[in-house]
């Protein structure tokens, strides 16, 4: 059971953490002068924008489970576990930054989930 809760938080963390910097980074805008000056002005407006704070605590918090989780269990289940952050950063990013994805896409997150399906399965 801990387990499962570890895996949830390092997924629902780590993508929440990715979509909340993406949402931070679109609001900022690109790096176009790479100048010290400039870049220094740049990072001092991404530090203003709270969803960068919100991301990178998420961030840390999925960071820490994932070190958790590989202390309980084997890199070659973790690891390949956790690609379900795909298929969680496909809808977030549907339904949270409103992004457009393709069909092929959706049959490429289908895929990977199809892979995790094999490994969880291999466990039992």
């Amino acid at each position: 059971m801990r387990e499962l809760f570890l895996l949830f938080l390092v997924i629902a963390a780590g993508t929440g953490g990715e979509l909340c910097v993406s949402r931070a980074m679109k609001s900022v805008g690109e790096v176009h002068d790479f100048r010290p000056a400039e870049l220094a002005r740049f990072v001092s407006r991404v530090v203003r924008v709270g969803w960068m704070w919100i991301g990178i605590a998420q961030m840390t918090l999925a960071f820490f489970s994932l070190l958790a989780m590989l202390s309980m269990e084997n890199v070659t289940f973790v690891v390949p576990i956790t690609a379900l952050s795909y298929a969680a950063g496909s809808i977030g990013a549907t339904l949270f930054l409103r992004e457009h994805i393709s069909r092929q896409r959706w049959v490429g997150v289908l895929i990977v989930c199809l892979g995790v399906t094999l490994v969880w399965l291999s466990r039992l």
